[in-house]
């Protein structure tokens, strides 16, 4: 099959796409999808870097739908794992009546952590979405120190759950349910050592190696290995989120690995299972078994914890990933394309996790659409297009998004 053009059939929008958003409009809550005569399309199908809308238009996907796509749409190994799983066994009892896949998956990401970074021992506990996984590590910081407080930084996302949140700095997604909210959290300069006077009563703190949501912003070489001497000094757990930037995103499995620096805890999710939903987080023995031993009732689970599918998934996925060496992959191509991105504009982030600095994203990014090509705005007033494309994409198909990309920036 041809990767590139023609890719597009019909206006975009076209007529299907613009009937179904009227009737989302109608059943589904205002808030969640936004609705106008430019936006959206609706996915049918994808596969590899390309998706096809329900009118039959075909775009490169630049936004591994949310960086989660890493081992491309419909990663055939993935598609049959999750396959060959239904037929057996599609839910077990988590923290009850487990299935095996749960103990396989467990052990593939301690091995993938701790057991590369330091030859240690490591837990794990599964969640859901990476919210859940973030609220697992605050609530594990909070047992492990019996300290209530979490140090964030400017900038951060980390998740809408409502402990989640606390930690996350956009007043948009904050302020209506500030009132709610534990507010635990202090957030500081992102790149910055916290104020060593104000942390008595805090027990972790938390950071992304290279924010995501907050614009693709990567920090100083030395500020996690400066960040990690300052929770030792202050018996602070270190908590690394790694749902956006892990599993080869950034050319190493895990954006930690630039800079050598060894978490307490670590957040994973997104493109572990390829799409689907599961996340997990994965702490040393020394700080995860400051949890008390199960005696029949877990103090923290969930009914789909552990769920056979995603571990089916996930397990599939770290294996495309190990057998493609898509953290080699991202890491060259990654080089390659922000040489070329960089005779558009200033160009920030690492591997395939890549930020271009524009002036507003958001018609660029319309303008895109129109092109066959699918981005995403990033930074709080949309002042980055985000490039974190399906690690599988060719050349080929980067090559087209530039040229779209350039048109789109110069025209604009």
């Amino acid at each position: 099959m041809k990767d590139l053009l023609p890719l597009l059939k019909t206006r975009i929008p076209g007529p299907k796409s613009r009937a179904l958003a009227r009737q989302l409009r109608h059943y589904e809550s205002r808030n969640i999808t936004y609705v106008s005569d430019h936006w959206p399309i609706f996915w049918q199908r994808a596969a590899g870097a390309n998706v096809w809308d329900v009118d039959g238009n075909r775009y490169i996907d630049l936004t591994a739908a949310f960086g989660v796509t890493n081992v491309g749409h419909t990663n055939p190994r993935v598609v049959a794992a999750i396959q060959k799983q239904a037929g057996q066994l599609l839910h077990a009892m988590g923290d009850v009546h487990p299935n095996e896949l749960k103990l396989k998956l467990a052990r593939e990401l301690v091995g993938l952590t701790f057991g590369r970074w330091n030859k240690s021992e490591g837990r794990v506990i599964f969640a859901n979405s990476g919210a859940e996984a973030v609220e697992v590590a605050t609530k594990t910081a909070a047992i492990h120190t019996k300290r209530p407080g979490i140090i964030a930084f400017e900038g951060a996302y980390h998740g809408l759950t409502y402990g989640a949140l606390d930690t996350t700095w956009r007043a948009d997604f904050r302020s209506p349910f500030s009132k709610q909210l534990g507010h635990f959290t202090a957030h500081v300069p992102f790149g910055r050592l916290p104020d060593v006077a104000k942390i008595q009563d805090f027990g972790a703190v938390i950071v992304e190696p290279i924010q995501g949501r907050g614009g693709i912003v990567v920090p100083p070489n030395d500020f996690l290995p400066r960040l990690r001497r300052f929770c030792d000094d202050h018996g602070l757990v270190l908590i690394l989120d790694e749902i956006y930037t892990g599993f080869c995103r950034t050319g190493r499995w895990f954006a930690c690995e630039h800079s050598g620096v060894v978490p307490d805890l670590v957040c994973v999710g997104k493109a572990m299972a390829g799409g689907f939903p599961i996340s997990a987080c994965i702490g040393s023995a020394k700080v995860m078994d400051s949890w008390p031993e199960s005696r029949g009732e877990a103090i923290h689970t969930s009914t789909f914890m552990g769920n056979p599918l995603g571990c089916a998934a996930a397990l599939a996925s770290v294996g495309e990933m190990k057998r493609l060496k898509l953290d080699a992959r991202s890491r060259e191509l990654g080089d390659w394309l922000a040489a070329r991105l960089a005779r558009i504009g200033k160009v920030r982030g690492r591997g395939l996790m890549l930020g271009l600095e524009v002036d507003n994203a958001v018609p660029i990014i319309e303008k895109l659409l129109q092109r066959g090509v699918l981005a995403l705005p990033e930074g709080s007033q949309s002042e980055v297009l985000g490039l974190t494309p399906p690690l599988v994409i060719t050349k080929r198909q980067l090559d087209h998004c530039l040229v779209a990309l350039g048109d789109s920036i110069s025209h604009g």
